[in-house]
């Protein structure tokens, strides 16, 4: 468990496990209560395979909402990484019922029955360097954008759900590769470590902790990290030793940016960005324009404006 006592100001946790939680839906609206007692934002999400989420508060309001989820037996080792926030990352709490954690849509994989090998963080140079390794970065294309591993294969999805029909166009168990794969916090990999193992992939390796926990706990000088990684909140991307990035959002498309892009003809603040322009209809522009009105209004009057949509994994 990570539990940084220095951290200051606003605390956020990652978490995730997989667990049979056959009452999920029953859990729902205590722990929601719970969070919004706490002051706590982000956002959890519950399924009959366990919880995954990220959330912010202050230091004691994290340490009491964990102590309220370890106090389920299921639970009661649930692992979290911890990071800093200058100003709130999110906007409000939600707590989502949802089929799966984290989406595949493959029936039947289950990482708390059968999973591929964790390799903690200051093991994993040595693995990634190993030519015979097939090193594959899980994440969404605009993730990859923003950093990855050295030598890491990018399979160019959108989303997770495109994962498996990358594998089986592309990599052939046959061939018995050993495999290496990460992703940010830990579960898409290791959700597809269970895909991969169930396909007859028998050598399967994946980062314990993902890429944040490699960039917590690896020297700058010994890092074969290159760029930052997007996280799903308002910081979007952190570096080295989880430091803010300089990455901004397009809250059109929810795509990370550079102050490069900005600079586009393309970009236009909370309407559109070089990724998304030309996705644009006249009706989407239009809306996007008001709401982008709305959200200066907002900053105005020095409310919080928390219309803003999220990109889903």
């Amino acid at each position: 468990m990570s539990m940084n006592k220095a951290l200051t100001g606003i605390v956020v946790a990652a978490l995730y496990k997989f667990v049979k939680l056959q009452d999920f839906a029953a859990m729902r609206v205590p722990l929601l209560e719970r969070c919004d007692e706490l002051g706590i934002t982000g956002t959890l999400l519950l399924a009959a395979e366990g919880i995954n989420g990220t959330i912010a508060g202050s230091r004691s309001s994290i340490d009491q909402i964990l102590e309220y989820l370890h106090r389920d037996p299921r639970l009661a080792d649930l692992e979290h990484k911890e990071s800093s926030a200058e100003k709130p990352p999110f906007y409000r709490m939600k707590v989502k019922l949802k089929k799966e954690i984290v989406t595949m849509g493959v029936p039947g994989i289950n990482p708390a029955e059968l999973v591929g090998q964790y390799v903690k963080p200051q093991d994993w140079n040595a693995l990634i360097s190993d030519p015979d390794v097939l090193l594959i970065d899980t994440r969404n294309d605009y993730e990859v954008k923003v950093g990855t591993f050295k030598g890491a294969l990018d399979p160019h999805i959108a989303t997770f759900r495109e994962f498996p029909e990358y594998v089986r166009n592309n990599i052939d168990p046959a061939n018995k590769p050993r495999i290496a794969m990460f992703c940010t916090g830990g579960i898409r990999c290791e959700k597809a470590s269970a895909y991969m193992l169930e396909q007859g992939f028998s050598e399967v390796y994946h980062l314990q902790g993902g890429i944040l926990k490699y960039l917590e706990n690896v020297p700058e000088e010994e890092s074969l990290w290159q760029g930052e990684c997007f996280v799903f909140d308002q910081r979007v991307a952190v570096g080295q030793g989880l430091a803010p990035g300089h990455y901004e959002l397009c809250y059109a498309c929810s795509r990370p940016i550079t102050m490069d892009e900005k600079k586009s003809p393309r970009y236009q603040a909370g309407v559109s960005c070089p990724s998304c322009f030309d996705t644009l209809t006249q009706e989407k522009r239009a809306a996007a324009m008001e709401r982008q009105k709305q959200v200066t209004l907002s900053a105005q009057r020095k409310e919080t404006h928390i219309g803003r949509r999220k990109k889903r994994i």
